[in-house]
C-alpha cells in the first residue's frame, strides 16, 4: 500500500489540472510526464475489464458481502502510483452500515474510516467530526448511499457540494447512479468516477441507456442491446463531456442532457441554488479566457450560478458612479457584446450625447447591465437567443433587479427606451421614448434626443470629459472584480484607446486590457492594493524562495473569496512579495491538483 502523503504528491498534487469548469475538472492521473488516464473516467467490475479499455475505466471494484460488515476493494488497472512500475494503487475498506437518509438525526457510530479510501454516507456527513480534520486527505471518496440520496430532494446536491469543497484533491465516486444520460450533470456537480450499474440494469430489461436516457433499441436500424453497444455510448459521452470542459461549455451540455428527466432538472436546480449561496459563491470566475462565452440558450440559464451571482451583485452591491445618480436611461441590449460596439448603441449614444446620465441595459438572463460594467465577465460574454419576446420569468427578474437599483439610487428621472413597461414605477418621473416604435427608428431616437435634452437642462447632467467617464468606469470594474476601488484615489487616465493606462504622478499603475475585460496591474500598484485591502491575499510558507507559481507545497494560508482568474496579493512573513493570478476558485484550495495560482509579479 502506498502511503497517503506520497501517493497524493504523485497522483494528484504532482499532476496538472488540465482543465476545469466550475466544479468539473479534467485531471491527469499517473506520471505527470506521461499521464495514464484522464478524468472523468469509469470504474467497472472484473467481468467488464476485458471489454472496456483502461483509458476509459482505469479502476476495478470488488464488493464482498459474505461477511458482515461487507468489504469494498478498488484497484487500478494502470500504474498510477509512485514509482509507476506496476499497477496501483490498491484500496480496501470495511463498509459501514447504511442508515436511510430519513434517519439523519441518528448518530450511528461507524468506526474509523480515515485511510486512503474514505466511504461516507449522509448520516456520516451529518455527525462525524473527523470529516473536518485538515489532516484527512483521502485519495478517493465513495458516497455509499448516493442512490438513496438521489431520491430525496436536494440531498445529493448538498452532499456533493460538501464533499467536492472539502476534499478538492480527492476523486469522488457515487455508486449506482451514473449513466451516459447524467454523466455531464454528475461531472458538473463534482463526480470524477462513474460505474455501469444502471447500464447493467437496462441491459437486463432489454433497454439501451443513451445520452438521452433509457430507450428501446431501434430494430429498423439494426440496433441491439449489448455490452459493446453500451461501451460505445459511454465512450462517446465521455468524449463529449471532456471536450465541453476544455472549451468552457459544459453548462450548455448539462442543460441539454437534463431535459430527459425531471429528476435531473431537480438536481441541477438544487445544485445551482446551493452553489450560489454566500458561503460558496467563490466557485465562480471573475475573469475568463478570451473566447469563452456564457451560453444562455435555455430557461435553465436563469439559474446558472454565474448568472445568479451577477443578479445578486446588481440587487445588493452595485452602485453607479457618483456623477450618474440623477437620471437613469433604460436601453435594450444588443446581440453584439460589449453593447457599445453595436450599431444600435452607437445610434443611442449619438442621440443622447456624452452626458452623465446612467445608462443601463435591460437584458436576459442577467436582468440589468450598467454601461460602466458592460466590458467585463459575464456581461461582455453572454450569448442569448434574441426573439424580441420576454417570458414571464425574465420580466420578473428584470423588475426585481430594477426596483432594487432604483430603491438604492433614488434617481430623479427615468428615461425608458427599453420597450418594456414597468408598472411599479410610481413617485418618480418617467419618460417613455419608445412608444410602439422600434428602438432605432427615427421617431424613437428623436424622442430620446428630446428627453435627454430636457433632462440635461432640468437636472444639470452636463457633458463629461472622456477621461472622467473612463476613470469612473474603471472604478466600477474594480468594485466588481476587486474588493474596492480605494486604491484608485488620485489616479488619472492616460494613453490611447483601447488599452488605456491608469497612472499616479506619472507612474503607470494599471492598463486596461479589453480582450480580458480587466485591468492589468503593475508592480507599482501592489503597495496601494495592499494598503487598501483591495485584493484577496495568500501567504507563502516562511523560509522558502518564491520562484515559480503557487502550489499547495509552498502555501501557508489563503483568503476565502478567491475567484478563478482573479488577482491575488502574495505575502510571506506578513510582508508583500508580489502578485499571482488564481488558476481555480477557492473552493479547491489548498489541495487542488497542480497549480493554484500563476505567479505574475515579484517585488
Amino acid at each position: 500500500m502506498i502511503r497517503i502523503a506520497r501517493f497524493m504528491e504523485a497522483q494528484v498534487m504532482g499532476q496538472t489540472l488540465l482543465s476545469n469548469h466550475r466544479m468539473a475538472r479534467i485531471i491527469a492521473l499517473g506520471d505527470r510526464k506521461n499521464p495514464a488516464v484522464l478524468t472523468p473516467c469509469m470504474i467497472v467490475g472484473n467481468e467488464d475489464a476485458l471489454r472496456i479499455p483502461e483509458q476509459m475505466a482505469p479502476f476495478i471494484h470488488e464488493q464482498d458481502n459474505s461477511e458482515l460488515p461487507g468489504s469494498l476493494r478498488i484497484h487500478s488497472r494502470l500504474p498510477l502510483a509512485i514509482p509507476f512500475e506496476g499497477n496501483g494503487p490498491d484500496w480496501s475498506i470495511r463498509l459501514p452500515h447504511v442508515l436511510p437518509p430519513s434517519m439523519q438525526d441518528a448518530d450511528y457510530k461507524q468506526g474509523s474510516n480515515d485511510g486512503p479510501m474514505l466511504v461516507v454516507t449522509w448520516q456520516k456527513l451529518c455527525h462525524d467530526p473527523k470529516l473536518v480534520d485538515p489532516d484527512l486527505k483521502p485519495q478517493i471518496v465513495v458516497l455509499l448511499d448516493a442512490r438513496q440520496l438521489a431520491e430525496h430532494p436536494g440531498r445529493l446536491a448538498s452532499a456533493l457540494l460538501i464533499l467536492r469543497s472539502r476534499f478538492s484533491s480527492s476523486l469522488i465516486w457515487c455508486p449506482a447512479i451514473s449513466g451516459p444520460d447524467n454523466l455531464a450533470l454528475l461531472t458538473w456537480m463534482g463526480v470524477d468516477v462513474h460505474d455501469m450499474a444502471r447500464t447493467i440494469q437496462c441491459e437486463a430489461n432489454e433497454l439501451l441507456l443513451t445520452s438521452s436516457g433509457p430507450r428501446h433499441p431501434e430494430t429498423s436500424l439494426s440496433e441491439e442491446v449489448s455490452r459493446d453497444a453500451h461501451v460505445r455510448i459511454w465512450r462517446e459521452e465521455l468524449a463529449n463531456v471532456k471536450q465541453a470542459i476544455r472549451e468552457g461549455r459544459l453548462r450548455e451540455l448539462v442543460e441539454q442532457r437534463v431535459l430527459s428527466s425531471p429528476r435531473m432538472v431537480e438536481h441541477l436546480r438544487y445544485h445551482d441554488a446551493m452553489a450560489c449561496e454566500e458561503k460558496t459563491h467563490s466557485t465562480l470566475s471573475v475573469v475568463v479566457p478570451t473566447g469563452q462565452a456564457l451560453r444562455a440558450h435555455s430557461a435553465s440559464s436563469l439559474n446558472d450560478p454565474e448568472v445568479l451571482d451577477w443578479v445578486n451583485f446588481m440587487r445588493r452591491d452595485y452602485l453607479p458612479p457618483e456623477s450618474r445618480k440623477e437620471v437613469l436611461v433604460l436601453l435594450p441590449c444588443s446581440q453584439r457584446k460589449p453593447y457599445r460596439d453595436s450599431r444600435s448603441h452607437r445610434r443611442f449614444r449619438e442621440a443622447m450625447g456624452n452626458t452623465s446620465a446612467h445608462e443601463v441595459m435591460v437584458t436576459s438572463p442577467l436582468g440589468l447591465v450598467p454601461r460602466d460594467v458592460e466590458m467585463i465577465w459575464p456581461a461582455a460574454h453572454y450569448d442569448v437567443p434574441t426573439t424580441g419576446e420576454w417570458t414571464e420569468d425574465e420580466k420578473v427578474r428584470i423588475n426585481d433587479v430594477l426596483s432594487s437599483l432604483i430603491e438604492r439610487c433614488n434617481y430623479r428621472l427615468i428615461v425608458n427606451h427599453s420597450g418594456l413597461e414597468f408598472d411599479f414605477l410610481s413617485g418618480i418621473e418617467v419618460i417613455n421614448t419608445r412608444a410602439s416604435d422600434s428602438a432605432t427608428s427615427k421617431e424613437a431616437l428623436e424622442r430620446l434626443r428630446d428627453a435627454m435634452s430636457q433632462a440635461c437642462e432640468k437636472y444639470d447632467i452636463g457633458r463629461q470629459s472622456n477621461s472622467q467617464r473612463l476613470l469612473e468606469e474603471f472604478k466600477s470594474v474594480a468594485r466588481r472584480q476587486m474588493r474596492n476601488d480605494s486604491w484608485m484615489n488620485g489616479l488619472e487616465v492616460v494613453g490611447k484607446p483601447p488599452q488605456w493606462k491608469l497612472a499616479k504622478s506619472g507612474v503607470q499603475m494599471a492598463q486596461w486590457l479589453p480582450e480580458r475585460g480587466s485591468l492589468s496591474l503593475t508592480k507599482a500598484a501592489l503597495p496601494l492594493l495592499f494598503e487598501n485591502n483591495s485584493l484577496p491575499a495568500i501567504e507563502l510558507i516562511s523560509g522558502i524562495e518564491w520562484k515559480g507559481d503557487v502550489f499547495s507545497s509552498n502555501l501557508l494560508r489563503f483568503d476565502s473569496d478567491i475567484k478563478k482568474g482573479g488577482d491575488l496579493l502574495v505575502l510571506q512573513d506578513g510582508e508583500l512579495r508580489g502578485m499571482a493570478r488564481a488558476s481555480i476558485a477557492s473552493w479547491a484550495w489548498p489541495d487542488s491538483p497542480g497549480r493554484l495560482a500563476r505567479g505574475h509579479h515579484r517585488l
